[in-house]
């Protein structure tokens, strides 16, 4: 069974630092999630304010409204925020204690360890909780340099890359490998952060907690681990930042290390500056193609975009205005749903076929909720 778990999210749900708080409500194998805590939200639905239907999951105002409203106290609080600075701040500091009085086991995804901490552990031990820090490495000894072994894979491996960080790349991967599943196309998500471990990626490291010297090799030991295990039609690898981010290296360790046969990258066409850089102007889609196709002998197969502050009149002309440039399928997965990408690797991967229990299926009139959307139109035909 699932453990329940709280997700402390303060003044940044449905934000891009709330990107793993958000992750987890629209996906969690290893969770189910209870609520939110964030009072700019108080009261609302967390699934609703995402443009999901009525999700049921409540955003409280902090712990303690949390506490006294839920019928039982969660197993877990997990800490949902990705910021840019490395450690929480003194309230949230006594957040976490208070989760640890009441209970409850700690699940944290920053670079900060809280196992490491003294007071968190005593703390821990005292009240009988675990604390788990998803980003703290493995050992030394657990550790894998490259071999040349991601040779002996001989099915299909996508790297999902994108022209930026927080832009949809773990979405879009989650979203992709669920419907290649659901139509009888065996897939595994290889993972390469935190989020997508907390969500319940079964395979994978959060990378930009590694030693750079073992970066390629784990990724192409969790490649070859789920390739050997699971026995898949496909694997997709989880993107991290951009090739042609200055301040991430995490794109060229998974070119290397899963030398896919194919990208899709994901981008955000509203965005002006690059996350958490606004002196950064954000690159051109073409250019961030035509770096991945340099370093790597993998082609771009298709685009997946990201709608942020964008109405659905601006997505739909952003997809006819891609499709015509590149002649690469484009969507938004969120929006119209992943039957492009998959026809996309069906048409670069005939061998896929061989996996397809029922037809790809189709969204023929949908509506971008939470956006200064118009009525529902029709996505373009494919092309």
């Amino acid at each position: 069974m699932k453990e329940t778990a709280l997700v402390f999210c303060e003044n940044q749900f449905g934000h891009i630092d709330g990107k793993t708080a958000a992750g987890l409500i629209r996906h969690s194998e290893k969770y189910t999630i209870v609520g939110v805590i964030d009072s700019s939200l108080t009261g609302k639905d967390a699934g609703e304010e995402l443009g999901l239907s009525n999700a049921g999951i409540p955003i409280f105002a902090d712990l303690a409204d949390a506490l006294g409203k839920l019928p039982a106290t969660p197993d877990c609080y997990i800490y949902g925020k990705a910021p840019l600075e490395a450690c929480i701040s003194a309230d949230e500091r006594l957040l976490v204690l208070e989760a640890m009085e009441s209970g409850m086991d700690i699940i944290n995804g920053l670079h900060q360890f809280f196992s490491d901490d003294s007071e968190f552990a005593e703390r821990a031990t005292r009240k009988g909780v675990t604390i788990t820090d998803i980003r703290k490495p493995p050992s030394l000894e657990d550790l894998h340099v490259f071999t040349g072994r991601i040779s002996e894979v001989n099915i299909p491996v996508i790297a999902m890359l994108g022209t930026d960080c927080a832009c949809g790349k773990r979405t879009t991967a989650v979203e992709l490998n669920k419907a290649l599943n659901e139509i009888g196309i065996k897939s595994v998500l290889v993972a390469t952060g935190q989020s997508s471990m907390m969500q319940g990626a079964r395979y994978g490291v959060p990378i930009d907690a590694l030693i750079s010297q073992f970066v390629v090799g784990e990724i192409e030991n969790a490649v070859v681990e789920a390739f050997e295990n699971e026995h898949p039609n496909i694997i997709l690898v989880e993107g991290q930042g951009a090739a042609g981010h200055p301040a991430f290296m995490s794109s060229l360790g998974i070119l290397k290390g899963s030398k896919p046969d194919g990208v899709i990258i994901q981008h955000p066409p509203a965005r002006k500056f690059r996350c958490d850089f606004p002196q950064l102007p954000m690159p051109s889609i073409e250019s961030e193609i035509k770096l991945i196709e340099s370093i790597s002998t993998a082609k771009v197969v298709a685009i997946a975009l990201s709608h942020e502050d964008m109405t659905e009149t601006g997505v739909l002309r952003a997809i006819k205005q891609y499709e015509e440039l590149f002649h690469l399928p484009t969507t938004d997965v969120l929006s119209y749903g992943c039957q492009k990408l998959v026809r996309a690797l069906i048409e670069h991967f005939p061998t896929l076929t061989k996996g397809l229990k029922r037809d790809i299926p189709q969204r023929p009139h949908v509506k971008i909720r939470g956006l200064a959307a118009i009525a529902s139109v029709p996505v373009l035909p494919i092309t």
